[in-house]
């Protein structure tokens, strides 16, 4: 399995990119957001990666995160959602617009990738919600972002001098997730309470969003 690759830029395609890897060229596939942060030829980059395997077929994927790599490692687990479609679904919402319509239930959200049927939405917010909890509270790290350049043979990641909000809000659902699951509430219940609360209020502080996430919990009348 081929993890992850850092190399130089040969090319890009309007789908994938040749990425030289100490004198061996890598294509890779990948979403529309992820090529349009990449650098032009001869740039370096790292990139996460999938390698699909079948008999007469050997595709790679590249990608931005871990996190959106393992997005695209559940999105293709659902049936009716192949590679292409979950590249359109990730290029179209990114990894942070997949989680959140995933927690919240909204399938309307995934119909608007490329592609993509209402039925096979449907199935994809059904068969994920309570399977994503985990790819949900991974921590963006900038570090690991697709695009790292610097004047050696190997691309190294500089980080960033400081947290960067998406970081911290990030950050702060992770922790209301884990925070939830001890109480006992389910994967899928507290995903989706920790989503809306941060979509009501764009709260970015662990304890207003389990607070909030409560009291959407909470049993009604």
């Amino acid at each position: 399995m081929i993890g992850k690759i850092s190399g130089r830029i040969d090319y890009k395609a309007s789908d994938h990119l040749l990425v030289d890897v100490r004198g061996v060229g890598y294509v890779v596939y990948c979403n529309d957001r992820v090529l349009a942060a990449l650098p032009g030829p001869g740039e370096a980059v790292s990139l996460f990666t999938d390698l699909l395997v079948r008999e007469d077929l050997l595709q790679l994927f590249g990608f931005s995160t871990l996190a959106e790599k393992e997005w695209h490692r559940l999105l293709t687990s659902v049936q009716g959602i192949g590679a292409k479609a979950s590249l359109a679904i990730l290029g179209a919402l990114g990894p942070e617009g997949v989680a959140r319509a995933v927690a919240l239930g909204d399938w309307n959200a995934i119909k608007a990738a490329k592609g993509v049927g209402p039925k096979t939405a449907q199935r994809v917010v059904n068969e994920l919600k309570d399977k994503a909890h985990s790819v949900m509270a991974m921590v963006p790290v900038t570090a690991n972002s697709a695009v790292v350049i610097d004047s050696g043979d190997v691309p190294t990641a500089v980080p960033p001098a400081t947290p960067s909000p998406v970081a911290s809000t990030a950050a702060a659902q992770s922790e209301a997730l884990s925070a939830l699951s001890n109480l006992g509430y389910g994967p899928g219940d507290a995903a989706a309470a920790v989503a809306e609360a941060q979509a009501q209020d764009g709260m970015d502080k662990t304890a207003d969003l389990i607070r909030a996430a409560l009291r959407l919990l909470a049993p009604k009348g």
